[in-house]
């Protein structure tokens, strides 16, 4: 049985979920994505934030790894 983390993010998590993370960061064309430093920052205010549940946002459902790494997305609570 594998346990998850509710406040760990999905690199942190089972490998399935890893797995998961890793594809759908592929998907996302070089010129869609933030800068390494920007995406860095991003997860660090995730991590912090009380609405970080399973690797998801509760304010707006996404998972805020994918969030986090598209250039012109917004942190629903404005903490990025």
């Amino acid at each position: 049985m594998t346990v998850i983390c509710k406040k760990c993010l999905i690199g942190q998590q089972a490998e399935d979920y890893r797995n998961m993370l890793q594809r759908s960061k592929a998907a996302i064309p070089q010129r869609d994505r933030a800068s390494d430093a920007v995406y860095a920052g991003r997860i660090q205010a995730c991590e912090a934030c009380d609405q970080l549940v399973s690797a998801t946002c509760q304010a707006c459902g996404c998972y805020v790894e994918l969030r986090a790494l598209r250039a012109n997305a917004r942190c629903p609570r404005k903490k990025w």
